[in-house]
């Protein structure tokens, strides 16, 4: 299939994609589709099949059986690099290059002329807080400082597609907000960024669909909210007492199915969380203890993320 047989509606295309390390089936035959303009999220344990997936839909290796499609183009062909963009977990900017070194480098590497490159090359370093070092050494850089630069070196050739490795790990609050702000920005202005990440509440916060993989296979694809919303008995009433209390007692109370200790909060996690409210009420009393702070909480990506995954352990 050619660029203009593809579904256009569909930026990334997987059909059958497979991957054996000897014995090791690390990608099982998966299949799904990205939209145009998706925010994307891929989501899956350790040794799940994340990374070996990313690596042959970036051609950095093939795949064994199926294929993969990045706006009609194979994965790994010239036509498909030249319009993703790859933002690795670990920075690999040329450390005894400036960032302003760097990022003309990248633009010679894809062909963009030489005054939109610097005008680009100005446009990012500011809007990415590296303006002031952008003549420094990128080995004087900061972990944070060298993530964002990454970001803006993908970005100079101006691409189609983004894929993200962890943008955010290990950055400090503020450099982590900044590169989600940006990335938020890019996709409003019609960018598809597909993003591999262990952090379900970035996910939660930044994705329209996620897909979860394990162990070779996808379990689950859907909308953050509807795989939230389709965990069941994972309603959650935190609450805090004055006193101290025997989670053994929470435990027995009617309608709870499991006590999770959080600090000086106690998680109960129910299949009806309006009448355990009233029972807590009764327990107070009972107890001799105030209640002070009771919030409802509904179930999180991280919920339904273990739920899927301990599922599909407990079926293989």
């Amino acid at each position: 299939m050619t660029g203009n047989e593809s579904d256009q509606s569909f930026i990334i295309e997987v059909n059958g994609l497979t991957k054996r390390y000897g014995q090791l089936l690390a990608v099982d035959g998966i299949s799904f589709k990205v939209r145009r303009g998706e925010f994307f999220g891929f989501l899956g344990p350790n040794g799940a099949g994340k990374t070996t997936t990313v690596r042959m839909l970036t051609g950095v290796i093939k795949a064994d059986a199926g294929n993969a499609l990045i706006m009609g183009f194979g994965s790994g062909s010239l036509k498909a690099k030249q319009i993703t963009g790859v933002i690795p977990e670990t920075a690999n900017a040329y450390g005894d290059l400036s960032a302003s070194g760097n990022m003309m480098l990248m633009a010679k590497l894809y062909g963009v002329p030489s005054t939109e490159a610097k005008k680009r090359s100005n446009d990012y370093l500011h809007a990415l807080g590296l303006w002031e070092r952008s003549g420094s050494l990128v080995r004087t850089y900061s972990k944070g400082m060298k993530q964002r630069l990454v970001l803006a070196m993908a970005l100079i050739s101006d691409p189609e597609v983004l894929f993200l490795d962890e943008p955010t790990s290990g950055l400090d609050v503020q450099s982590a907000r900044l590169m989600k702000d940006l990335l938020r920005d890019l996709n409003a202005r019609g960018k598809t960024l597909f993003l591999t990440t262990h952090n379900m509440d970035e996910a939660s916060q930044l994705c329209d669909r996620v897909a979860i993989i394990n162990k070779g296979k996808i379990v689950a694809i859907d909308s953050p909210e509807r795989l939230r919303m389709a965990i069941s008995g994972r309603n959650c009433i935190e609450v805090s007492f004055s006193d101290s209390v025997n989670p053994d007692a929470l435990m027995q109370l009617h309608g709870v199915n499991t006590v999770e200790k959080v600090g000086d909060r106690y998680r109960l996690y129910t299949d009806s969380p309006s009448e355990l409210v009233t029972t807590l009420a009764d327990y107070s009393c009972t107890a001799g203890v105030k209640i002070v702070s009771l919030n409802m909480l509904a179930p999180s990506l991280e919920d339904a993320f273990v739920a899927l995954t301990e599922n599909e352990d407990e079926h293989a």
